[in-house]
């Protein structure tokens, strides 16, 4: 062995090669001579120290990308091999060094003239490196971060107050409360229990009937036969199923600029159905993963796959459709990263991860299992829809030819028409028209091109009413969502590829700059992917790894996720960021208790939903007392109910429930409602609102068509998600807005009326019994004496006031009334109708 000179810089890498575990040396690929590597370790060595190996250590691997030894330099980052030996010129290394390439490093400034020769002779010499020694070596560790570590099985903590707990769940919060120095709330009374059952489980509040029947029932076990009870109702799969859309971010249509119609709706009838026969949420998450790579998969296995359609797909002219073919691939790691993982997966899409273990190659790794798909419609026509297929296809067909036909007459009169309107032009008619249309009647007939005179007769056809009414009545025949339309018949799925496409690392995100080639892998901070056969995994293999039992994120996340629903924050506050600038767990040893038991129960959320609400801690009252509000006043220790304002869709919902106009079918294509007339106008793309004026007119909210590029207003003041991206959690705002809306929204005014002709033609004769029985259709409870005695005042003042103006009490009687409500009778109704659809506490979960 040759000796090698010590240099006073040396005791630095001795005292980091004796901190560190040394891997063992490369292969070397050439022998190099005692001058060499004195050069190396005269010259090179503390360059790289001094300037390189803070980003570009085998711990950090900026741009995955090493300078720690010869083989790692070989290898290369995102972008291939950093040098080539013996060509410098050719080398990404001495290129960005030397700020002639893309990449100018270091980052801090241009190193100087003489130092970027030093490592020019490097490389040129062949990169000589000494062969028994590794420079500042290091393995990679294990994240110290709490959300990767394994769950943890905690014992049950003992609270001194062994009555109140009613379960396991119970014990963690009220252990925590008592080291507070807080008490738990008493438990809401009866009526709020069910209220707060109903809106929680299903979206819609209770009947008066089913108030009186909870209220009546003395058994010790009425409560959870209430549970029971709502959790077998199909409504709660429509209920539950609305947060999941909002992760899976569906719409009915394809967003961007043109934002055409698309037919989702099978996808989002899975999973209302997956919900109600409480699949299991593993198989949940692999079928909506590849369900389309199971062991015969069934049609419905297929159409779960919709999950990932839900992309937005741009189709405006002059796209490039590779770019957004990654776009949509790029919005499927991201969104699958939020909504298993908690980790936000696409902030390393241009780089490594700034705050969490994951580098842009692992993005890649992520990437490549979704890089192999195709994106097809499946028909769907099931056994016994075989006529009305035929049916609807064959009239489908011949109205659009018939309207296809329209237009083509209308074209062929223009033909006839333009030598008329060209010899009626005056000179100052002509000087009014486009340039381009000048200059083409500046040419005789006889001498123009066939492109003048189709640019003429185009023009003649945008200025023509009669044309443009013809065009407008196929475009909304083509573009407005029908049960009439054949294409409701199909389902958009993902396909695999036969031939594989390959994945590279897009350096800095750009679908044109291909750096080196990767294979599926999952972060290397996570348990690793078990392979299924021989060939590279899957998109059916990751959806596996996703709920194995290893995998300490994807059960922490979703309990997290639906404890959010219930108390108004996640156990982690920040429920899409489980990583390093996301919040710790409140209650750590609950929130990894719950993760625990939730795969112990075989991953059933309806376990899952029942153990929550069956607590004492969700049972107690939301009324707030001045040591809470001082010592927790985020309610973050749970010492009491929240008191939630509902979301979007279920506003609408309760109108539509009191007012009895609220249709009960289940699934089925999207729905018109009554919206601000020329909303959809503003947008781009031919989708007529065609307002549904038969029971689809009283759908719930989440039946409602989602035009990405114009949602539906009434829930967008509400809060409702854009669909643009996953959605994890909803903000909750206070506006004005909110109360115009439902003050003077077209479906609010309509439920009004609807009210008002239900109180009077189900209740008692009586003032005080009509007044009673409409607050309880709003609020489930009786009203107190204040409130009582203010909507008597309300009623005496507006009979009055009608009693004196009887026509303008003819002008509020809906048609619908019937023929023994009189007008005097009935508008005093509607407004206290208005009042009670307007209280705080009727769009509000107590």
């Amino acid at each position: 062995m040759i000796p090698i000179k010590i240099f006073p810089w040396a005791p630095i890498f001795v005292v980091l090669a004796a901190n560190l575990s040394l891997s063992a040396s490369a292969p070397q690929t050439a022998a190099f001579s005692r001058e060499d590597v004195v050069f190396f370790e005269e010259k090179v060595r503390p360059l790289l120290h001094s300037h390189c190996l803070m980003c570009h250590s085998r711990e950090k691997k900026a741009s995955g990308l090493s300078l720690e030894g010869r083989q790692d330099i070989l290898a290369g980052g995102n972008r291939g091999p950093a040098a080539e030996p013996g060509k410098p010129d050719h080398s990404r290394f001495i290129q960005a060094l030397a700020f002639t390439g893309e990449l100018k490093m270091p980052p801090t400034g241009q190193l100087k003239s003489e130092q970027v020769a030093v490592l020019k002779r490097w490389v040129e010499a062949g990169l000589p490196w000494p062969e028994d020694q590794a420079m500042n070596v290091a393995k990679r560790t294990p994240s110290t971060h709490w959300s990767f570590q394994p769950l943890k099985q905690s014992a049950l903590p003992e609270p001194k107050d062994r009555a109140w707990p009613r379960n396991s769940l119970d014990k963690f919060i009220l252990a925590r409360l008592e080291n507070e120095s807080l008490k738990p709330s008493p438990e809401a009374d009866k009526v709020t229990l069910i209220r707060r059952l109903s809106l929680d489980l299903l979206g819609l509040p209770p009947t008066p009937t089913d108030v009186d029947a909870f209220l009546t029932d003395q058994r010790a076990d009425a409560y959870d036969r209430l549970v029971d009870r709502l959790l077998a109702s199909p409504h709660y799969g429509e209920r539950w199923s609305r947060h999941w859309l909002d992760v899976a971010r569906y719409a009915d249509t394809n967003g961007f600029g043109f934002d055409r119609a698309r037919v989702m709706w099978r996808y989002r009838d899975w999973v209302i159905r997956s919900l109600n026969q409480d699949m299991p949420f593993n198989q949940f998450v692999i079928e909506q993963l590849a369900g389309d790579l199971l062991p015969d998969a069934t049609l419905e296995q297929k159409i779960a796959t919709g999950f990932h359609r839900n992309t937005m797909i741009n189709e405006e002219g002059g796209v490039d459709q590779e770019q957004y073919r990654i776009e949509a691939v790029f919005d499927r790691v991201k969104t699958t990263g939020a909504a298993f993982l908690g980790l936000t997966t696409g902030c390393a899409q241009c780089h490594d991860h700034k705050y969490d273990p994951i580098s842009q190659r692992e993005f890649y790794q992520l990437f490549a299992f979704f890089n192999n798909q195709d994106e097809p419609s499946l028909q769907i026509v099931r056994p016994g829809q075989v006529d009305d297929y035929r049916r609807i296809a064959a009239d489908y067909a011949v109205e659009k030819l018939r309207l296809q036909g329209e237009i083509a007459r209308r074209t062929q009169e223009i033909v006839s028409l333009l030598p008329a309107w060209e010899s009626k032009l005056s000179a100052a008619d002509r000087q009014k028209l486009p340039s381009n249309v000048q200059a083409i009647l500046s040419v005789t007939p006889a001498a123009r091109e066939l492109a003048q005179v189709e640019d003429l007769e185009k023009f003649y056809k945008e200025n023509d009413p009669e044309y443009q009414a013809r065009l407008r009545a196929l475009d909304q025949f083509l573009e407005t969502p029908s049960a009439a339309n054949p294409n409701q018949f199909t389902a958009m799925v993902l396909q695999e590829r036969d031939t594989p496409r390959p994945t590279h690392i897009l350096i800095r995100g750009d679908f044109l700059k291909h750096g080196v080639k990767v294979s599926p892998d999952v972060p290397s901070v996570l348990p690793p992917l078990e392979k299924s056969g021989n060939s590279e995994p899957n998109r059916l293999d990751f959806a596996r790894w996703l709920v194995c039992e290893q995998n300490p994120l994807t059960a922490r996340v979703t309990v997290n996720r639906v404890w959010q629903r219930y108390f108004g924050r996640g156990l982690v506050k920040t429920v899409e960021d489980f990583g390093a600038q996301g919040d710790k767990p409140s209650h750590p040893e609950l929130l990894d208790w719950l993760a625990s038991e939730f795969m112990r129960q075989g991953w059933r959320l309806k376990a899952l939903h029942r153990l929550i609400v069956t607590s004492a801690t969700y049972r107690q009252s939301s009324k707030v007392t001045p040591q809470q509000n001082e010592l927790d006043p985020e309610n973050i220790l749970l010492a009491r109910s929240p008191r939630l304002r509902v979301e979007a869709e279920i506003v609408r919902d309760i109108a539509l429930t009191a007012s009895g106009l609220l249709q009960h079918r289940i699934g089925g294509p999207s729905v018109l409602p009554p919206q601000p007339e020329g909303v959809t106008d503003l947008s781009r793309g031919n989708l007529i609102w065609v307002t549904a004026t038969g029971p689809d007119r009283y759908r719930r909210g989440m039946y409602t068509f989602w035009k990405r590029t114009s949602p539906y207003p009434g829930m967008i003041v509400f809060d409702a998600p854009t669909a643009d991206e996953a959605a994890v959690q909803r903000i909750r705002s206070n506006t004005p807005l909110q109360a115009l809306t439902t003050l003077n929204d077209e479906v609010f005014v309509e439920a009004a009326k609807a009210l008002a002709l239900r109180v009077i033609r189900e209740a008692e004769p009586d003032d005080q019994a009509r007044l009673r029985y409409g607050f309880r259709l709003c609020l489930a409870r009786e009203p107190d004496s204040f409130e009582g005695n203010t909507l008597s005042n309300i009623l005496k003042q507006e009979q009055d006031r009608f009693r004196q103006k009887p026509d303008l009490a003819k002008a509020l009687l809906p048609r619908s009334a019937p023929a023994d409500v009189a007008a005097a009778l009935y508008a005093p109704w509607f407004t206290i109708a208005r009042v009670l659809l307007n209280l705080d506490e009727t769009i509000t979960r107590e």
